[in-house]
């Protein structure tokens, strides 16, 4: 069996939606229209910290898949001006999010407990508002949400291997200079932070054997696996991840734009960023030469996400424990594509209903626990009720 990347194909049943004339799909999408068709149609849960639990019409796996989104689109009209990740939560919203999270996982864990059979996935990807609006590859839905998927490996085993140029697997070219310039100074700077549940995996440990992804990326185990997340200690350790990838990449790009800028104003870790980054020969190198490219190169510069976009998971590897890694994100690319699975959506409503009974009926079974848990109230749709 070839081991490399996977492109699976989903059907989906098309979304009865009718964007306004002189509108692009992604700016329709970030609107309040959108956002109420959004629970109507799809919703499933909701609660008072407005975090909406629904179904993915536009799935990445029809054995299983649903997000949380933090639905701010009624009470901040301006896409832009919306929280986009969990460091922007206000604290109440950030319980709950985190309560839920762990509910979903372990929902899912215990309804695929066979890593051999089943590869489960939950994670964010970045919503900054890192390029216009309107450019491809900008999220559809500019607003804070986590996805939850379960894949069938035999599916995965069974489809084609994907192009490794696949722009959906790539980074712009980023990720090339990246890991050979930066890899050892990134792992250094992570090393400074202050983990107790979450332990380094070292090199490729933390790779699927069937897709090789991710590729050598930083990586830490969960100690005490699903239980630890039922650990608030656990949830402020996976934001601490984030925080120290987001210092590293303002750094970087702060030295793209600007020749020895010197500390980010936002920093959470301003001293390890004196100490780690600024007085090493490989991070200033590699900033000077994509400055150097972006002067010289148009399309090159317009590539660049100045502010850092980023993909963070809890993942089960093949041994059954649960992983969390973050990654730059890459052009265009899904949640999906840093295990390396390519999700090529197909419009076939027959072919979507045929999976529909039975991943309605697990996302009612989950829901009814969320509300058992006091997370939440059901919402009715003309496909399921309240």
């Amino acid at each position: 069996m070839s081991i490399g990347p996977r492109e699976i194909s989903v059907p989906f049943r098309p979304i009865p939606l009718d964007v306004p004339e002189g509108m692009k799909p992604n700016e329709f999408f970030n609107s309040p229209e959108n956002l109420a068709d959004l629970t109507n149609n799809n919703g499933l849960l909701t609660n008072a910290e407005d975090l909406l639990l629904y179904r993915k019409a536009l799935g990445h796996s029809n054995e299983f898949d649903c997000s949380i989104i933090y639905n701010t689109s009624q009470s901040i009209l301006n896409p832009l001006g919306r929280p986009v990740r969990r460091t922007q939560l206000p604290n109440n919203v950030r319980k709950v999010w985190n309560r839920m999270n762990q509910i979903v996982i372990a929902f899912m864990l215990e309804h695929y407990p066979d890593p051999e059979k089943h590869l489960i996935l939950a994670g964010e990807a970045s919503l900054d508002s890192t390029w216009p609006i309107t450019s491809p590859g900008v999220p559809s839905i500019r607003m804070l949400h986590n996805h939850f998927i379960v894949f069938d490996k035999q599916q995965l085993k069974d489809a084609k291997v994907a192009d490794t140029d696949n722009p959906n697997l790539t980074d712009g070219g980023q990720h090339s200079l990246f890991a050979a310039y930066m890899q050892d100074v990134y792992v250094e700077f992570l090393s400074s932070l202050d983990l107790k549940i979450l332990r380094p995996i070292i090199g490729e440990a933390s790779g699927l054997s069937l897709t090789g992804y991710p590729q050598g990326l930083p990586s830490w185990e969960i100690n005490g696996g699903i239980d630890s997340l039922k650990n608030i200690d656990f949830w402020k350790e996976y934001d601490l991840v984030l925080k120290g990838f987001l210092d590293f990449y303002r750094t970087f790009f702060a030295q793209v734009s600007s020749r020895n800028s010197g500390v980010p104003d936002n920093a959470y870790f301003p001293k390890e960023i004196e100490k780690t980054l600024l007085f090493n020969n490989c991070f200033l190198s590699a900033a000077k030469k994509v400055r150097d490219q972006c002067i010289a190169d148009a399309r090159y510069a317009t590539s660049i996400r100045w502010q850092p976009a980023f993909k963070q998971l809890i993942y089960r590897d093949d041994q059954g424990r649960l992983v969390v890694t973050i990654s730059q994100n890459s052009i265009g690319n899904a949640i999906t594509e840093l295990l390396g699975v390519v999700v090529k959506r197909t419009p076939d409503a027959k072919g979507y209903e045929k999976s529909e009974p039975a991943l309605i009926e697990k996302l009612l079974k989950l829901r009814s626990r969320l509300v058992e848990a006091d997370l939440g109230h059901g919402i009715k749709t003309k496909y399921w009720d309240k």
